[in-house]
């Protein structure tokens, strides 16, 4: 899964969508929600064949904020502190693809937006020469050093009480399980560049789904995700891998090995991965051929830098009137991180958090313009808004959770995060 790396610059058309759910292409307001008009610029520019000797060559790359849960389900109104942009998707037609398997890179050129075979063979090749300049500008940056503090929005005893109220909803028969989250927020150094954070970030943690995302100037969305949410190939081959479930990683391989044997013993964590890939298989059945969708794998243990992590696979097959924007309404958010049943689950959430998530546990990913798609769950990440940096995590509630180690659990998963401007976190 970690094979390939993308990365694109300098997009032809933009779609954004601010806080309000205000849909723009171009700065040009636009009808129709953002799904809508994402799969309409996508028809435009597709291509039925290539000859790519990367999955991606070209297309839409963006993230997608938790709060367009709001355009697919009528839901409470976003809590204070919703972020803008909620959206930003770039249309590219020049993409650098990276095979870490083969050691070899392409830069790519469709030459999009020139519809003409002639302009558009030109604009290919222009663009990509003008790509090639670029990397040979490119200069190192010098490392961090400024370092900050960060601040909990809450206190542990008011997130164990969240926790605990979770844990009276599925007693009273509300749901079976929500997705519970805390947040931290530091002050960016002026003199860091959120692409230095990134880079520091991925020296401390990798992951197959890690992306960083220029929304604007001032916002940037920096993830370390090791959990893929949608893969779609380009004969519509459709996949998605629910994270549930979570052990620590520790030095002495004796210990380390012990507790991913803990992980795939606990029913406890299996219940909870297997409530999600319930309502994954329910999910990607609203667009997949009848009959399609399987379960090849339940509740294995995938071992990443800093944990262990159970992980299901659920696969179908995209019917031919779908398309892979159609499957990411059809499954948006990821159940991995709302809860079971969804919709209830988010009213739950709505509830008991004091913030809104914004870019946290919505996705991020590439739209290719020959159907095909890969998308992550926004997790492990960092959120860069102007002078602000915001980190979160969370974790699964079920009925037999314990509040004071779901608590430990969530700052097993952001101790790392943090440490990127606060080494002394890991500690």
């Amino acid at each position: 899964m970690g094979r390939w790396s993308y990365m694109a610059v300098s997009p032809f058309s933009v779609l954004n969508v601010d806080g309000s759910m205000h849909t723009t292409v171009d700065g040009a307001s636009v009808a129709g929600d953002a799904f809508d008009v994402l799969n309409d610029l996508l028809r435009h520019y597709s291509m039925t064949s290539t000859q790519s000797p990367a999955p991606f060559c070209g297309g839409a790359v963006g993230f997608y904020g938790y709060e367009l849960g709001h355009l697919v389900e009528k839901l409470p109104e976003p809590r204070n502190g919703a972020t803008d942009p909620a959206m930003v998707v770039g249309l590219y037609d020049v993409v650098m693809a990276f095979d870490h398997r083969d050691h070899k890179a392409w830069v790519m050129s469709s030459g999009f937006p020139e519809t003409d075979p002639g302009r558009r063979a030109k604009r290919a090749d222009t663009r990509a020469q003008w790509v090639i300049d670029q990397i040979d500008k490119a200069s190192p940056q010098a490392p961090i050093t400024t370092l900050s503090q960060w601040s909990a929005d809450q206190d542990r005893h008011v997130i164990e009480r969240s926790i605990e109220d979770a844990i009276e909803y599925i007693k009273a028969g509300d749901i079976f399980q929500a997705n519970i989250t805390q947040r931290y927020t530091a002050t960016k150094p002026e003199e860091v560049i959120a692409w230095e954070l990134f880079r520091r970030l991925r020296t401390i943690v990798s992951s197959p789904f890690g992306a960083y995302i220029a929304g604007a100037s001032e916002f940037q969305v920096l993830s370390a995700s090791p959990e893929r949410f949608l893969h779609v190939t380009r004969c519509g081959k459709v996949e998605t891998r629910p994270i549930k479930g979570t052990r620590p990683r520790h030095k002495d391989p004796t210990v380390d090995a012990s507790l991913a044997m803990e992980l795939k013993n606990s029913a406890k964590d299996q219940a909870e991965n297997l409530m999600i890939v319930d309502l994954m298989r329910n999910d990607i059945s609203r667009v997949c051929e009848p009959g399609s969708v399987t379960v090849p794998q339940r509740c294995a243990v995938e071992t990443f830098t800093r944990v262990h992590h159970l992980v299901s696979v659920i696969a179908g097959q995209l019917r031919r009137d779908k398309t892979a924007v159609d499957l990411l309404r059809a499954c948006f958010p990821g159940g991995s991180v709302t809860g079971a049943p969804k919709v209830r689950a988010m009213e739950v959430i709505h509830d008991l958090e004091p913030v809104a998530r914004g870019p946290y546990c919505g996705a991020i990913g590439w739209i290719g313009f020959d159907g095909a798609m890969d998308t992550s769950i926004v997790i492990r990440n960092l959120t860069v808004d102007g002078d602000k940096v915001i980190a979160q995590a969370g974790g699964g509630i079920v009925a037999d959770s314990d509040p004071e180690l779901e608590y430990e659990e969530a700052m097993v998963k952001i101790r790392p995060l943090l440490s990127v401007l606060d080494p002394t976190a890991l500690t």
